[in-house]
């Protein structure tokens, strides 16, 4: 655990003094793996899957906000789909439009989300998002991760069906076989059954790992993560039956082990306690008396490179500052 401690401290200090610099590369990192996603799901315009213009692209969104590269990876998407037929680039912008809305509105910051879901569909690990988000975000972080799912299954059926809905332009305005276009994209996204079964159960998950790990019990983060496995397999097993959706349980099963043992490593990161040192602090001021849990972080002494825990014992003063409205 000592060494496991060491690196974290290591890679902690190095991210806090090369940061300014680490975020773009992540972004850049980010946008290549999205762009060699959609190029490979749906390159039908063969411009943008030219190497120069895929990292041009990656290098530019590399020094802009995380909402503005969700928003140049979509135009990127309804290029292709114009390049496809006009039907699948009216319909997909109008959809994409919407989720943009959405996400924007309620999570803009959990942008993030988007962009990496479809990416772990994938890498047939999609339990990451719902996990990691239960964790490090909120219930309303269903919709972004809601609007990632929808583009994985956007791209996987237009891919998927290509043949039948290419060859709509310009050229030949007929309106009636527009009108069956639209009909045909529509239809084939908005009745996927394991879209919708796999929503769902995201939702679900996200919000049963949320609450949990919310309690203030010992290992809440631990439990929340093992009842999320749970609910994520039951709720699939039962939306995919009621829906008559075609996933894999199989492939759930494995996908959901490899998951959470990365999400593992996340709590590792960001929440690393040690409950078996937990203590309780009472305080008072002239209205109220406090009683706080107090439970220690597990670092390193640097110069010793020892485990130790955090003083959580305090006096009354050290609670409070010179702006008493913080309490």
């Amino acid at each position: 655990m000592e060494s496991l401690l060491v690196i974290k401290q290591q890679l902690t200090s190095f991210y806090t003094r090369f940061e300014a610099y680490i975020v773009p590369v992540l972004k850049f990192l980010a946008m290549l793996i999205a762009l060699l996603f959609i190029n490979g799901s749906v390159g039908f315009m063969t411009k943008l899957k030219n190497p120069a213009i895929v990292l041009i692209l990656a290098l530019l969104c590399s020094f802009l906000p995380v909402n503005v590269i969700v928003l140049v990876a979509g135009l990127v998407i309804v290029a292709h789909m114009y390049a496809l037929s006009l039907e699948c680039a009216v319909v997909i912008l109008f959809i994409f439009i919407i989720m943009y809305a959405l996400y924007f509105r309620f999570t803009p910051d959990d942008a993030i989300a988007v962009l990496l879901t479809p990416v772990f569909f994938a890498m047939h690990i999609p339990y990451v998002m719902p996990l990691a988000m239960g964790f490090v975000g909120s219930p309303v972080s269903c919709i972004s991760v809601g609007c990632g799912t929808a583009v994985y299954y956007i791209l996987h059926f237009i891919s998927g069906h290509q043949d039948a809905l290419g060859g709509g332009g310009l050229g030949d305005l007929d309106v009636e076989e527009m009108l069956g276009g639209f009909k045909t994209v529509t239809d084939g996204i908005l009745k996927n059954d394991a879209m919708i079964a796999m929503i769902v159960t995201f939702a679900v998950t996200i919000i049963v790992v949320y609450l949990i790990r919310r309690l203030k019990i010992n290992y809440s983060w631990q439990i929340a993560l093992g009842a999320g496995m749970i609910v994520c397999f039951v709720v699939l097993l039962i939306s995919s039956a009621v829906l008559d959706a075609d996933i894999g349980i199989g492939g759930a099963i494995l996908g959901l082990i490899v998951s959470s043992l990365l999400v593992l490593v996340l709590q590792f990161f960001i929440f690393n306690v040690d409950y078996s040192r937990s203590e309780y602090v009472q305080f008072e001021d002239d209205e109220y008396y406090y009683y706080v849990k107090a439970v220690p972080k597990v670092t390193l002494d640097a110069p010793q490179g020892r485990r130790k825990r955090k003083n959580t014992r305090r006096s009354r003063e050290d609670y409070y500052d010179d702006d008493e409205d913080d309490y």
